[in-house]
């Protein structure tokens, strides 16, 4: 218990949860055997004044933990394997090997997704999986292109749009596997919802820094704000990809890479960042850069949720909102596409988008 003082002391300031679990732990086990890892997670859940996760990675640096394989998996991936297995056989094999080549592990090299979008894809997927193996279907080959035409009467907007995107990956995909002989989805059309990117009002812009006092909600609001970075793409940065030195940060998108060159402003909040982190878990070893009070003792190093950098945006505004008021501003300025596509790391399509609608009066067709 006093090493576990001292180490509570380097992590974190006040943890006598974990000290009371510990301490159970020690007076019925005893201090010289090794602890089941699943033995002090149930214990845990007796009383909201017990902890787990902390005390186990105490134990495990110290090789008293007997680790338990169900405890770390991932929750996404467990989703999507309960999912298949309510599907017929054959139709489960199949999407299966839909999730493997989503996942990077097809006959040809490709980026690979988390089990967290594939699961955004299922769960849009599962309805019509389910309504076609009610029907009778035993196999996907059975899907013609007018069954897929069909999936998608009486949808419009987003949903439409995105269960003919999950569709087409799913066909596209075994069709490359060489699943199914053709791909009933290949002139399937998806449609085309761009929206023109809107600006935020100045009056909710002002004094944006000042409404957050946190070092993390202060690096956010930068990282949004001033570099138009999504959400996904801050809580997926790591330690690592920061480069004070140079002045630089490591984006990473997918097998790519987009170098931010971080101006004064950022610079300092990320060295702000960095400073408190330390002096908040100087124990943690998460890889990323962005930790929470539970990620940061967390032994299987996860990222900060999405609900934690929401908070971090003030009241009125959004994550998503600020990223296009960013670039709509750059593009105002400049009028120049290729610049925009260096700076933020958008695509050609999207870079013409932003400029179209700073400037319709440049890119309006003129009459005859």
């Amino acid at each position: 218990m006093e090493e576990f003082g001292r180490y509570r002391r380097e992590s974190r300031p006040d943890y006598t949860k974990n000290a009371r679990t510990l301490t159970y732990l020690v007076y019925w086990l005893g201090a010289e055997t090794a602890f089941f890892e699943s033995d002090v997670y149930d214990l845990a859940e007796l009383d909201a004044n017990l902890a787990a996760a902390p005390v186990c990675k105490f134990l495990r640096d110290r090789g008293l933990l007997v680790e338990d394989p169900d405890l770390h998996e991932d929750a996404d991936l467990v989703w999507i394997e309960t999912t298949l297995a309510a599907l017929p056989e054959l139709v489960a094999s199949e999407v299966a090997t839909w999730v493997a080549v989503l996942h990077g592990q097809g006959r040809r090299e490709s980026e690979p997704r988390g089990y967290d979008g594939i699961r955004r894809y299922l769960s849009t997927l599962q309805p019509i999986l389910t309504a076609w193996t009610t029907d009778g279907v035993t196999t996907l080959r059975e899907i013609t292109a007018a069954d897929a035409k069909t999936a998608l009467d009486g949808l419009a907007g987003h949903a439409r749009r995105g269960l003919a995107i999950a569709l087409r990956s799913l066909f596209r995909a075994l069709k490359r596997e060489r699943v199914i002989f053709s791909d009933p989805t290949r002139d399937l059309p998806v449609g085309d919802l761009k929206s023109v990117p809107r600006s935020v009002p100045s009056d909710l812009l002002a004094g944006l820094l000042d409404e957050t006092k946190s070092p993390l909600g202060r690096l956010v609001i930068a990282l949004v704000a001033i570099h138009a970075l999504r959400g996904h793409e801050i809580s997926a940065l790591h330690t690592a990809d920061l480069d004070l030195a140079r002045g630089t940060l490591e984006v990473r998108r997918g097998l790519l890479r987009h170098t931010l060159y971080l101006e004064e402003l950022t610079h300092q909040l990320a060295a702000d960042w960095l400073t408190h982190r330390q002096q908040r878990w100087p124990g943690s070893l998460n890889p990323h850069l962005l930790v929470s009070q539970k990620s940061a003792v967390d032994p299987d190093h996860p990222p900060v949720s999405a609900n934690l950098l929401r908070k971090a945006i003030p009241r009125g505004l959004t994550m998503e909102g600020l990223r296009q008021d960013r670039i709509l501003n750059e593009a105002a300025e400049s009028a120049d596409p290729l610049k925009l596509m260096r700076l933020f790391g958008i695509t050609e399509q999207t870079a013409l988008r932003y400029v179209t609608t700073a400037h319709p009066e440049c890119t309006a067709k003129l009459p005859r």
